[in-house]
């Protein structure tokens, strides 16, 4: 199983990115994923998730700017991030489940940093 994470980089405070969080795996199909990010010298915390409904759910400090979708046919989910600010600085995670049967197993992709400059 492979999940490739892209999308981060350095931006300027107000400006957008967006996330993909792909699964590259034969027979699987994406059933929830959670995103979190971690800072330098914090913990690692729960920034949005999608339910293999499509339901979603965010955290508070993110909540009204960023947007998780999902694409099922690409096994792809996004995080698209607006109005972004320094402290939306960190390394961004996508935690996917993945679904085969009645089998779940969840995967962690590597890791995508955002830097935003004020």
């Amino acid at each position: 199983v492979q999940l490739q994470a892209s999308g981060g980089g350095l931006v300027q405070a107000g400006e957008s990115l967006r996330l993909s969080c792909a699964a590259s795996v034969s027979g699987f199909t994406i059933n929830a994923v959670v995103w979190y990010r971690q800072a330098p010298g914090k913990q690692r915390e729960f920034v949005a998730s999608i339910s293999s409904g499509g339901s979603t759910n965010y955290a508070d400090s993110v909540e009204g700017r960023f947007t998780t979708s999902r694409d099922n046919a690409n096994n792809t989910v996004y995080l698209q991030m607006n109005s972004l600010k320094p402290e939306d600085t960190a390394v961004y995670y996508c935690n996917v489940v993945l679904k085969r049967g009645l089998i779940l197993n969840t995967y962690w992709g590597q890791g995508t940093q955002v830097t935003v400059s004020s």
